[in-house]
């Protein structure tokens, strides 16, 4: 078996609350960052959608939004009866 190399990294304390908080249970911190790391940032879906595509979804986004904060409304107005 290959020996490990290890690495020191000084992080600020939230920084380290931060990533603390992405650790699943039973990941180590060097896993949770491979995890984080590896995760593609919506940055590189910039200019895949052509303006009227990217449009579309803000507006289905939108649309989502408005129908969401209606049934929260709808939910506390049941729990205010």
């Amino acid at each position: 078996m290959a020996d490990t190399e290890y690495r020191n990294v000084r992080l600020t304390e939230e920084a380290y609350r931060r990533l603390e908080s992405h650790k699943r249970a039973g990941e180590s911190f060097s896993d949770t960052v491979e995890r984080i790391a590896g995760e593609r940032s919506l940055l590189d879906l910039s200019g895949i959608l052509s303006e009227n595509e990217a449009e579309e979804m803000r507006e289905a986004i939108h649309e989502r939004d408005d129908r969401s904060r209606e049934e929260l409304d709808r939910l506390v107005d049941d729990l205010d009866s």
